[in-house]
This record gives C-alpha cells, sequence and structure tokens, in this order.
C-alpha cells in the first residue's frame, strides 16, 4: 500500500505557475506508477498526468499538455507536478496516487486511499 500527502497548491493568476508535491509512504513506492489527478466542484474526478516507475515515461490530459510537467524523485519517495501557464479552468483540488501501471492510472485504478488534496484556486 502506498499512502500520500499532497501540498503545493494556492491562489495564483491566470498564467502564473505553481508546484504540488506529493510525499508517500511504503517500501515498495518505486514500484508503482504515479499519476496527479483533480476535482473541480460538480465535476467527476480525472486523471491529468502520470509517469512509470522510474519517471521516464510521462503521459498527460491533452488539456495540459505542453503546460504541465509530472516527474518523480524515488530517493526522497516524491512526486511533483510543475504547473506553468495556469487557467482558470485548471481550478480544482489536486491528488496524487499510485497505480500498478500507466493503463492503472489513465483509468484511475489507484493504489491506496485518496489523500485530502490540495486546493489550486486560477483567477481571471
Amino acid at each position: 500500500q502506498v499512502q500520500v500527502e499532497e501540498s503545493g497548491g494556492g491562489l495564483v493568476q491566470a498564467g502564473g505557475s505553481l508546484r504540488l508535491s506529493c510525499a508517500a509512504s511504503g517500501r515498495t513506492f518505486s514500484s508503482y506508477a504515479m499519476g496527479w489527478f483533480r476535482q473541480s466542484p460538480g465535476k467527476e474526478r480525472e486523471f491529468v498526468a502520470g509517469l512509470n516507475w522510474s519517471g521516464g515515461s510521462t503521459y498527460y490530459v491533452d488539456s495540459v499538455k505542453g503546460r504541465f510537467t509530472i516527474s518523480r524523485d524515488n530517493a526522497k519517495n516524491m512526486v511533483y507536478l510543475q504547473m506553468n501557464s495556469l487557467k482558470p479552468e485548471d481550478t480544482a483540488v489536486y491528488y496524487c496516487a499510485a497505480g500498478r501501471d500507466s493503463i492503472a492510472i489513465r483509468k484511475m485504478l489507484t493504489i491506496g486511499s485518496w489523500g485530502q488534496g490540495t486546493q489550486v484556486t486560477v483567477s481571471s
């Protein structure tokens, strides 16, 4: 099992940047794919970005390609989401989670419980 804690959210103007962090527990962290997800009020949670166990393969939802970058540091059990050129439609609670592979991440078939998430608000 992997437990996670997200941080780094905040209020930012459109066009600004934020870096989200995800601290994960568990000795098997480095064997899992990881992903970032988000949920806006009144909407279902959606996949945003994911990467494989080594970080060598990354993938994104079309709406964030070229603006967001996911990365991980297995030595520190950390996953990051660098968000640039933020738009008001990026406003959401952002969550990270582990999955067995990229297919599981894309389908949000995650391992362990969801964390509290971190709120990102982008003003226009």
